[in-house]
């Protein structure tokens, strides 16, 4: 794929690809190798993992890692491939709506043109204020940023679980009228609710899936616009890593590694 030269272009190629008719799949990557493998499988697009860049940086996921760490990966990752790329910037690297803003502005400088920014446990208002700062950083860069806003009700098992849908759809409201592009829900696949959501929403739903999850064209069939794997790639690799340890070390014999990709091959699409 040729690489759009023009942020702003970039920005709305990446929108258009969420259109349930044919969800947009992400295999979330790391770092600058699986970022090239995501886009060299086909990927339209690749976002990063939170997570996977956390672990894969020192540090654990969950607001820990240094902004300027993030950042650096980001534009390692979005200058090596030509496709979009969407930045998973956790809670925003900031304390308040100001610093979510001056990141917001790093993550278009990086060549980003999308970001998650999740809002965990903190209050639907003050996540509000923290989507509408990174609204303005990027309209005053004359970018569309694609922002994706995480409800985290379902992932953390907030309030109770006979109105959790309520709430749901109360919060994704609030943060679509500040300035959110798309809405993710993690923690939730059973169609039955999926289907609440995508009826409750009035923007793109982008839903986490994984082992026991429906299929990407199931999800695509209730109305789903984005299906990411999250932090599953990564988490699969330092599996093998663990096993082929394990293996080695216990019995001296290496299965794990029997399905590795050659070597030429992989240091190939990292000399392009």
């Amino acid at each position: 794929m040729t690489r759009l030269l023009d942020p702003a272009a970039r920005a709305r190629a990446f929108t258009s690809l969420h259109d349930p008719a044919r969800p947009l799949a992400l295999a979330n990557a790391w770092d600058v190798a699986s970022a090239r493998l995501v886009e060299a499988a086909g990927a339209a697009a690749v976002a990063t993992t939170s997570a996977g860049v956390a672990w894969s940086l020192g540090a654990p996921d969950g607001d820990a890692l240094a902004r300027d760490r993030a950042l650096d990966l980001v534009a390692r990752v979005a200058s090596a491939v030509s496709v979009p790329v969407t930045a998973d910037i956790e809670g925003g690297f900031g304390a308040g709506p100001d610093a979510v803003g001056e990141t917001v502005s790093g993550v278009l400088a990086a060549g980003a043109v999308g970001i998650n920014i999740e809002d965990g446990n903190r209050s639907p208002a003050e996540h509000a204020e923290r989507l509408a700062a990174a609204r303005a950083a990027a309209g005053a860069a004359g970018i569309p940023l694609y922002i994706n806003a995480r409800v985290d009700t379902y992932l953390f098992g907030l309030g109770e679980a006979s109105t959790r849908l309520d709430e749901t759809l109360a919060r994704a409201a609030a943060y679509l009228r500040a300035g959110a592009t798309g809405i993710f829900v993690p923690g939730v696949t059973d169609p039955a609710t999926v289907a609440e959501l995508v009826k409750g929403i009035d923007a793109p739903l982008n839903i986490l899936a994984g082992p026991g999850a429906p299929g990407v064209a199931e999800l695509g069939a209730l109305g789903v616009s984005r299906v990411s794997l999250g932090s599953w790639v990564a988490e699969a690799a330092y599996a093998v890593v663990r096993r082929a340890t394990e293996e080695l070390l216990s019995g001296g014999t290496y299965g794990p590694l029997a399905h590795s990709l050659p070597y030429g091959e992989l240091n190939g699409l990292l000399k392009g």
